[in-house]
């Protein structure tokens, strides 16, 4: 196989591991507290080592996914009117318990389940600044939330919800559309700014996902096109030699 062919199916391997990313970004258009997540592409360049190495060979250019970023930008609000949606201004994240232990999650669609705990959708137990479930008493009808998270009904104050900072969005595991594994360092943000009554958007540009979503496939096809043409050129190239030397 030919350098050529080698730096072709360099690209097209970058390129399959953009269209999984975008894709993913797509399917979660519409996923509350969804961000983004992009590839960053680098070169990789190997050098030919001999006197005999052709021009333009002398250093070979190879493609390859370095890393994948998370876009942390903000997501537009939209309102529910739902007393316990909540959306998060700025960074942090809530906290909830799950089976698997404690995830972060930007999703701000809670509920009220029948023992008086706040949940989301899956379930999952809201946590407080001490990492304890909150609960708002059967009696109490009437709920507020301020925006340093502090709830109270009717009866006073019954908690304040837990906000945290992560030390390195990047080292957030996804788990679903929606969980994320901390595998970095938290604090408690001491100035949450929340939002009660609206829930954070994802932060996807759809418009500019599909269009990139094209590009990708397009790339893809010249490349495997490209390929192709190379296999059969040395195909045939071989097949001349073995013509001539018979």
């Amino acid at each position: 196989m030919e350098n050529a062919t080698y730096i072709a199916l360099s690209r097209l391997d970058t390129e399959q591991r953009a269209m999984s990313i975008v894709a993913n970004n797509i399917a979660n258009a519409s996923t509350n507290g969804f961000k983004a997540q992009h590839i960053l592409f680098s070169d990789y360049l190997s050098r030919q080592n001999g006197a005999q190495a052709p021009d333009g060979e002398t250093n070979l250019q190879y493609n390859q996914d370095l890393a994948t970023f998370r876009d942390i930008g903000q997501g537009q609000f939209e309102q529910t009117g739902n007393p316990l949606d909540i959306a998060i201004g700025g960074d942090g994240y809530f906290t909830v318990k799950t089976a698997n232990g404690n995830r972060l999650t930007r999703s701000g669609r809670f509920v009220r389940a029948m023992d008086g705990s706040v949940t989301d959708e899956a379930s999952n137990p809201l946590l407080d600044r001490n990492g304890q479930p909150i609960r708002i008493p059967r009696q109490d009808q009437t709920v507020t939330i301020a925006s340093d998270g502090t709830i109270s009904t009717e009866n006073g104050v019954i908690g304040q919800i837990g906000i945290v900072v992560p030390q390195d969005n990047n080292k957030l595991q996804v788990e679903g559309g929606k969980l994320l594994v901390a595998n970095t360092q938290t604090r408690q943000d001491p100035q949450p700014k929340l939002v009660q009554g609206m829930v954070e958007s994802s932060n996807v540009q759809l418009m500019s996902e599909v269009t990139q979503m094209m590009q990708i496939q397009r790339n893809f096809e010249f490349m495997s096109e490209f390929v192709q043409n190379e296999a059969t050129r040395q195909q045939n190239a071989i097949s001349r030699i073995v013509q001539a030397s018979s």
